[in-house]
């Protein structure tokens, strides 16, 4: 257990950016984001992560502006057919950091850092950028082009009912319905 807590801190610690001695203007910092990133934050719905995040700061004389771009692939499960797929990630998110008395993120866009404060992390804004950028329904491209091959595609082809009650036939239950409406009106 220390072991993972351990783990956990040596991740977290690689995205906390050094405000100390950085001078006005803009500095860029490139991560690469994988599973492990999101193990620390106990997020399992992508198999797989191949993230690139570029971070543009721009520190100015009050505040800090930091404008994020992400790109890469999460595999992630198939919400219909559970067939694992990359799907493309594109996410970007812009913040304000400002100097205060305390620490503050109740606003998504502004963050309240205390002053004298020479680091801040990064990392749940990265968190929540890709995970934010990813769509609630998650459709692999093969079931979306009729191309994909699956063994659970292939039985509900098998159950799916056969015969006479084609969609393009009509029950010939609604068609004594419609004789009584037409006798009722002669």
């Amino acid at each position: 257990m220390c072991a993972q807590i351990y783990i956990q801190m040596k991740i977290l610690k690689e995205y906390e950016v050094s405000l100390f001695g950085l001078k006005e203007g803009s500095h860029y910092f490139k991560y690469k984001i994988e599973k492990q990133f999101f193990e620390v934050f106990n997020y399992d719905e992508f198999l797989d992560v191949n993230v690139i995040v570029d971070l543009n700061l721009v520190k100015k004389s009050t505040l800090l502006e930091l404008h994020f771009l992400s790109k890469g692939a999460v595999n992630v499960a198939c919400d219909l057919t559970n067939e694992p797929f990359n799907m493309p990630i594109n996410g970007k998110l812009d913040m304000v950091v400002k100097f205060g008395g305390e620490f503050n993120d109740d606003n998504d866009e502004i963050i309240v850092i205390p002053h004298g404060s020479h680091q801040i992390n990064i990392a749940q804004y990265i968190y929540e950028m890709i995970v934010l950028a990813t769509p609630n329904k998650k459709i692999h491209p093969g079931v979306e082009e009729g191309t994909l091959q699956s063994d659970i595609l292939q039985k509900l082809e098998e159950l799916k009912p056969k015969g006479k009650n084609n969609l393009n036939e009509i029950d010939p239950r609604w068609e004594d319905l419609k004789k009584l409406l037409t006798d009722k009106n002669t």
